[in-house]
């Protein structure tokens, strides 16, 4: 659960760079890998390790992926 906390900064600042829809539907990708890391705590704590490992894979392949296909500009990209 500690590398979910730390996969949960990766998703909070996703604002950076990806659109405010792409932020959101990332925020829910995380919660619902949040849900599945509680729902496994007691039955199966072997795979609460690899939910983690998994959130952070996904978010860098939507980040990627993003801005590679759907032309994302990082916020550090915009010109006034």
């Amino acid at each position: 659960m500690t590398g979910m906390a730390c996969a949960f900064f990766l998703y909070a600042a996703s604002g950076l760079v990806a659109p405010w829809w792409g932020t959101l539907l990332l925020w829910f990708v995380w919660l619902v890998l949040f849900v599945v890391a509680t729902r496994w705590w007691t039955p199966r704590p072997g795979w609460v390790a690899v939910v983690p490992v998994v959130a952070v894979a996904l978010w860098f392949g939507v980040a990627l992926g993003g801005g590679v296909w759907l032309d994302w500009d990082p916020w550090w990209s915009w010109t006034p």
